[in-house]
């Protein structure tokens, strides 16, 4: 909330309003989101058994994500918070919901999330059809009890239609399913270091292949940032949002193992030129600002991964390191 002071026959009024969430963005995707494997993956991502693809789920799903329909106060959609123009991701630190009301964490990108393992930052999803109603039922985002999204899409006679066709019912597990079955969609690949990998040695400039150089060796990036989508799918305390020591619970929140304390899960570096601010919490502003944060080896707290040690690297090799980094987003 933020408050103004203002005089009002001779008394001091304080007005407490909170800020907006932005309008939902357009759908700026590609009109054809194909399921070919892209340059860096081994294969494409895989629908579970109750799940499989179709053009008629991926295009409700589609739609359901881009509509304000499913937030309490239709102010909201699944794209309010994971926006085309910012890689599927968020610029701000938290996203707004409803009212204005802060979101917990920032807003990771949705791209690639059907080569993942668990969902969310701190694996609180075992799949993506678990995490899709998620942030419906969430009071800080969507703020809408199921059954209330489910009577209003009844009431709709041309979402009632398209359920039908895609799923043959209206209910709870088919707008999980349409949901998830839209971001497993979601890929990004074939970037200029796929290219390298694969043979292209023109792909990468001098500075980027000192960096990738750096990345994989000194650095020590590789040890959390592996596989296809540059991660390991698990979770590490790099000591991000830690305050006086203290770690915030993170997985362990979830496991309820003490040694989970302050773990989130290792985000993709894929696409990572669109996605600023970085981190669960959004606290590192740029690229610069990340890669200086894991030179000096994070912040100190008593679950601190053991793999993360400082690295000494000349202003020159720390550029070189950002350089390679934003080239995993160019196309």
């Amino acid at each position: 909330m933020i408050a103004r002071a203002a005089f009002s026959g001779g008394v001091l009024v304080l007005a407490l309003f909170a800020e907006q969430p932005r309008p939902v963005p357009r759908d700026t995707l590609p009109k054809e989101l194909p399921l070919a494997v892209p340059l860096g993956f081994e294969s494409a991502p895989q629908a579970p058994a109750d799940n499989e693809f179709s053009d008629a789920r991926t295009a409700l799903g589609r739609a359901l994500f881009f509509d304000p329909i499913l937030s309490g106060d239709r102010t909201v959609a699944c794209a309010t918070c994971h926006r085309p123009e910012h890689g599927m991701a968020d610029n701000a630190t938290r996203s707004r919901g409803i009212e204005g009301r802060l979101t917990k964490r920032n807003s990771p990108s949705l791209f690639n999330r059907g080569h993942a393992g668990p969902q969310m930052w701190d694996g609180a999803a075992e799949s993506l059809e678990e995490q899709a109603l998620m942030p419906l039922e969430n009071p800080d985002e969507m703020a809408l009890p199921i059954e209330d999204a489910l009577a209003r899409l009844r009431s709709d006679g041309a979402y009632s239609k398209h359920f039908q066709d895609a799923y043959g019912e209206l209910s709870r597990e088919s707008l999980a399913r349409a949901i998830a079955q839209f971001v497993r969609r979601l890929q990004l690949g074939d970037s200029p270091v796929d290219r390298f990998r694969a043979g292209d040695v023109s792909g990468l400039t001098a500075q980027e292949r000192t960096g990738m150089w750096l990345f994989e060796s000194r650095a020590g990036c590789w040890r959390c940032h592996a596989g296809p989508n540059f991660s390991d799918e698990r979770f590490h305390n790099t000591g991000v949002g830690v305050r006086d020591g203290l770690a915030e619970p993170g997985r362990a929140a979830i496991s309820g193992e003490p040694l989970d304390r302050g773990r989130f899960k290792t985000a993709s570096l894929r696409g990572l030129a669109q996605t600023a601010p970085y981190m669960h919490d959004g606290s590192l502003a740029t690229l610069e600002d990340v890669v200086e944060f894991y030179s000096r080896g994070g912040n100190a707290n008593g679950f601190l991964d053991p793999e993360l040690k400082p690295f000494d690297a000349s202003a020159e090799e720390r550029a070189a390191l950002v350089a390679f980094l934003k080239a995993l987003s160019r196309p």
